[in-house]
C-alpha cells in the first residue's frame, strides 16, 4: 500500500459566466482553500463552459495524464439544460461512489430541502476520485465539509488499504 503524503487535487469549475470572465469563480477558489485542511494541494485549476466535451476533456486530462488523487468539480449539477457536469462525469468514471453524494445531500437536507435537487455524482477513474459539488459557494462549503474528512481514507482504500 502506497502512503499518500500530499493529496494532489484538480479543481474544475463548470460555468458559462465564469468561463467568459463575466463572474469571478468564488466556488473553485473555496475548494482549493478547503482541501488544504486534509493536506490537499491544488495541482490544477480550470474554468470551463457548461458543455460535456469541455468538462469530459478536463476530467480525462486530470485522471489519465496528471494522475491527480482527487478531482473536485463545482457547478453544473442543477436542472437547467446547461447543467451537465454529472453527465460528463458519468462518461469518464469506471466505478460509482453513491455514498458520498448521498452524504452530501443528507447533510444539506438538514439546512434546506433544496439540497435534494443537487444531481452531483461521485466516482473513480483509475486511481482518481471525482466529486461533483454544486455551484454556489454556500452549497460548496456545506457539501465539501460533509465528505472532506473521508477523502484521505478513501484514497488509502483505493491504493489497496484496509476498509
Amino acid at each position: 500500500m502506497e502512503e499518500i503524503k500530499t493529496i494532489e487535487v484538480a479543481v474544475l469549475t463548470s460555468s458559462d459566466r465564469c468561463s467568459k470572465g463575466e463572474s469571478e469563480d468564488v466556488s473553485g477558489k473555496l475548494v482549493s482553500e478547503m482541501v488544504k485542511t486534509i493536506g490537499g494541494h491544488t495541482a490544477a485549476y480550470d474554468v470551463v463552459p457548461d458543455e460535456i466535451p469541455a468538462i469530459k476533456e478536463k476530467l480525462l486530462h486530470y485522471c489519465d495524464t496528471l494522475k491527480v488523487n482527487v478531482v473536485i468539480t463545482t457547478g453544473g449539477t442543477g436542472f437547467s439544460l446547461r447543467d451537465v457536469t454529472p453527465e460528463a462525469t458519468a462518461r469518464v468514471i469506471e466505478k460509482n461512489i453513491p455514498g458520498l453524494p448521498e452524504l452530501m445531500r443528507a447533510k444539506g437536507l438538514k439546512k434546506t430541502k433544496k439540497a435534494a435537487l443537487s444531481r452531483g455524482i461521485c466516482g473513480i477513474r483509475g486511481n482518481t476520485i471525482i466529486i461533483n459539488l454544486p455551484g454556489s459557494p454556500k452549497a460548496v462549503k456545506e457539501s465539501l465539509e460533509a465528505v472532506l474528512d473521508l477523502i484521505p481514507h478513501s484514497l488509502e482504500m483505493l491504493g489497496g488499504g484496509r476498509h
